[in-house]
């Protein structure tokens, strides 16, 4: 059969880097069967055109739900579609034929050598050339309201490690939703990755409210790739986040950032009083994770409530200077008067006892 696959956030996203994991594990499967597989643009479909007598089946899969894709593609008789972009906490799982074949590394390969013609650096495709990508457990316990897991009820085992992984690639991406809460087999899981003797890291973070001192101690041990990452979630957290990120720093002296979820109100009211206590919540998160030195990346819930917010322009530098990781180097006046000035001196006359609190905060500074 000719299949055709389309990896709808790669052409709906304007910088989008990652590979589609599902998209490569349906071409790996369709492959190993004998199937012509060609990853398409969405102009390479016209309703008008002899599209039928091209591709016998197609297959769109997305992971964010902002990505748009034309409704008339999703009624045509031959496509399927699928993933958190379409369905989000109610995505169909695939097949397990396909969940468990070999991902096709090599769907990309096209796109590359096009993209690389618009002068584009290696290290923006490593995703794509130089990691193996899957999961070896799926699953979370903490049923959290945001989450594409709040449905799930525990985290299981998945995937061994040999299932995806290529030994020509010099690195491993774990995209896993709780490593650290998997029993007794979270363990074993870092020992098979140490036995591949290629760096890993878990792209999704890990919980680090279920760190322990052993659990610290075998990450110190393990060839981890990049920034440690883990979540702070709610202000409410705050003093369990702390002492463990005191163990973290017992045993690890690398970079590390955990994202600060914000904007949800879970009373769906969006009034002035909520967005000044959820500004403020930010500020404290990152006040507890510059004396640890590490730094914050702000996730906003519901961009499309941005508009009701009164602060939406000191969230938005908040988020330049986390999420750039410019915390490391300078304090948010630093940063914000020189930069954003426009954005943040009037908040700073409204409220300058939030500014005077935590405006000056360093990086590293005990307080």
């Amino acid at each position: 059969m000719k299949i055709g696959i389309i990896d709808a956030d790669l052409i709906g996203k304007q910088e989008h880097n990652f590979p589609n994991l599902a998209s490569m594990k349906i071409s790996g499967y369709h492959k190993k069967n004998g199937d012509n597989v060609k990853l398409i643009h969405f102009d390479d479909i016209n309703p008008n055109s002899l599209f039928t007598q091209t591709f016998d089946k197609v297959y769109i899969s997305k992971v964010f739900t902002d990505t748009k894709v034309p409704e008339y593609l999703l009624k045509l008789p031959f496509v399927s579609y699928g993933g958190t972009g379409f369905f989000y906490d109610k995505a169909p799982n695939l097949p397990d034929k396909i969940e468990h074949s070999f991902p096709d590394y090599d769907l990309y390969n096209d796109w590359i050598k096009e993209k690389k013609k618009t002068g584009k650096k290696s290290s923006y495709f490593k995703y794509y050339t130089d990691y193996s990508i899957g999961f070896t457990t799926r699953g979370c316990f903490r049923k959290c309201g945001f989450c594409v897991n709040r449905n799930s009820q525990r985290v299981n085992l998945h995937s061994p490690i040999n299932e995806f992984l290529d030994k020509k690639r010099k690195k491993i991406c774990l995209l896993d939703d709780n490593i650290l809460g998997c029993g007794e087999h979270w363990e074993r899981i870092f020992y098979e990755l140490q036995q591949t003797n290629k760096p890993f890291q878990y792209k999704q973070g890990m919980d680090i409210r279920i760190l322990s001192e052993k659990k610290a101690e075998i990450l110190s041990k393990s060839k981890y790739d990049g920034d440690y990452i883990f979540a702070f979630d709610n202000i409410k957290d705050k003093e369990i986040i702390e002492e463990k990120l005191k163990i973290f720093r017992k045993y690890i002296n690398k970079n590390c950032f955990l994202y600060v979820f914000c904007g949800m109100d879970s009373e769906e009211k969006y009034n002035l009083d909520f967005w000044k206590k959820d500004l403020i919540s930010i500020l404290e998160r990152i006040r507890i994770l510059l004396k640890y030195k590490t730094t914050g990346y702000i996730m906003q819930y519901y961009k499309a409530k941005e508009k009701e917010n009164p602060f939406k322009d000191v969230y938005s530098a908040l988020a330049n200077y986390t999420n750039k990781f410019l915390i490391r180097y300078k304090t948010i006046n630093e940063y914000l008067e020189y930069e954003r000035a426009e954005a943040i001196i009037p908040f700073k006359k409204q409220y300058p006892e939030i500014a005077e609190k935590y405006f000056n905060l360093k990086f590293g500074e005990v307080f």
